[in-house]
């Protein structure tokens, strides 16, 4: 049978022979264009497992959004971090060698006596313990704590690794944004805090700086109200000041040490991990994470009847070690104030 592509009958057949070619070869690179799918992960799966030179993977930060991006088990928890962890030592020196915080200070607040110090003086960037200026900033300004504003797309777009748990429309009062900006660290409701504020995100940022200077904190700039720029740099010493001041305003006190907090239909829980816990009396709270500041922490303690700030910053080590080196300063002070008691009963 001889082959006519002006039959009706072949037409068909001579078009799909003409066209098989082509489309064939347009298929397979479409095929091989298209993602691969995500292999099979054993339980303990971690790209920083095998590739630790990745930049996700040189600090604790980044290797907490690795396990949150790739299902990932989270790391072995700092034992000093644990709730059973001693409070108390026998060998403050080994304590001293275990911190893995680049940057420490404990300063009675009330007499200013330091009663341990590394590195107080560096400037370093300060993540969101930021927003203890923002707060401060915030109910300084006397703005009605019962209005209500809008979560818009400007306070989620904020290059933050972690997604915000705000959706865009949320309507939440002032004092919630305040709640979930000091309890849960929330970068949109600190943002919108901000945006809200009578003049816009530029003038708030003045008010923050203009309150650090107030306050005689001379080593410190502020550049946005969540923490997230590296331009929020401040040292421990002039952190002590933030931590002071901010204890003067009960909403403050309030909102930072609330285990959780719910709002828009969600519980958001407290980033410290210590609040809440026995044998802690915490006054003040504020934690910051971000790749180059390290991980951060500050707190106001009642200790033994005195009032001790505490300003880990640049922390690095597994996960929750700046929680395990809360644990530690602690030990240390705690053993140096007995010292101090036994030789003034004598």
């Amino acid at each position: 049978m001889v082959f006519d592509p002006l039959l009706p009958s072949h037409r068909l057949a001579w078009l799909f022979a003409r066209l098989a070619t082509p489309l064939a070869a347009a298929a397979f690179a479409v095929f091989a264009a298209w993602p691969s799918p995500v292999p099979a992960q054993v339980a303990n799966f971690h790209p920083c497992n095998s590739q630790p030179s990745l930049p996700i993977c040189l600090h604790g930060y980044g290797r907490r959004i690795a396990v949150q991006r790739w299902g990932a088990l989270p790391e072995p928890i700092d034992p000093d971090a644990s709730a059973k962890a001693s409070l108390v030592t026998s060998d403050p020196a080994a304590e001293i060698k275990k911190l893995k915080s680049a940057t420490v200070i404990v300063e009675d607040v009330d007499t200013s006596e330091v009663l341990f110090a590394r590195k107080a003086d560096t400037v370093r960037p300060i993540a969101s313990i930021t927003k203890l200026m923002t707060a401060l900033v915030v109910v300084d300004a006397d703005l009605p704590m019962d209005e209500m504003i809008g979560i818009v797309s400007a306070d989620r777009k904020l290059g933050s690794d972690l997604p915000s748990r705000l959706p865009k429309g949320t309507s939440l009062s002032r004092s919630d944004l305040l709640h979930l900006a000091l309890t849960a660290s929330a970068n949109t409701a600190a943002h919108a805090l901000a945006r809200s504020y009578p003049g816009g995100i530029e003038a708030f940022v003045q008010a923050m700086n203009t309150t650090a200077q107030a306050l005689g904190m001379t080593d410190s700039n502020f550049a946005d109200p969540t923490g997230l720029s590296n331009q929020n740099v401040s040292t421990a010493k002039d952190l002590v000041k933030l931590i002071e001041a901010a204890s003067e305003r009960p909403l403050i006190h309030e909102f930072s040490t609330d285990t959780k907090h719910k709002a828009a239909g969600r519980t958001f829980r407290n980033t410290n991990m210590l609040v809440g816990r026995p044998h802690w009396d915490i006054l003040i709270s504020k934690t910051g994470t971000t790749r180059k500041a390290g991980d951060c922490l500050v707190m106001l303690i009642q200790l033994d009847g005195r009032k001790l700030a505490i300003v880990l910053l640049d922390g690095q080590g597994m996960n929750a070690a700046r929680f395990g080196d809360a644990v530690r300063v602690r030990r240390i002070v705690s053993s140096e104030m007995a010292v101090d008691a036994t030789q003034a009963m004598r």
